[in-house]
């Protein structure tokens, strides 16, 4: 078993996918309508991606840990400092860095406020 795709309701699809194709390297497999009105793209390689649709209204995601729901999603990568490197000059905010087992990891978020888990093990 694996998880094949995560799907994500974004501000704007074309930052969001400069933003995880340049920090994680993932392809545009598919990018196009999903109705008459958004916009949608899967994002990443034949056996896993990130699904993402332009919304329709802004507001806050919620980060709440003591309540249910995503608290943050997470990639290996294989250079933690290269990711930190990539972070950086995307401007991303990058708010707690840890290394204990079973391995080294920064936590940030996204355009739209997301917190995204980058693992190097």
């Amino acid at each position: 078993m694996h998880l094949e795709h995560i799907n994500l309701t974004v501000s704007d699809l074309d930052r969001s996918i400069a933003f995880y194709t340049d920090l994680l390297d993932l392809q545009t497999r598919w990018k196009g309508p999903i109705d008459g009105e958004r916009l949608g793209a899967h994002i990443g390689d034949d056996r896993s991606y990130l699904a993402m649709f332009e919304g329709s209204t802004d507001g806050p995601v919620d980060h709440d840990y003591s309540r249910p729901g995503i608290n943050h999603f997470g990639f290996i990568v294989d250079d933690l400092d290269d990711a930190r490197r990539r972070l950086d000059r995307l401007g991303a905010t990058v708010h707690l860095e840890a290394d204990y087992e079973p391995g080294r990891r920064i936590y940030c978020f996204d355009p739209d406020g997301n917190e995204v888990e980058l693992v190097e093990y």
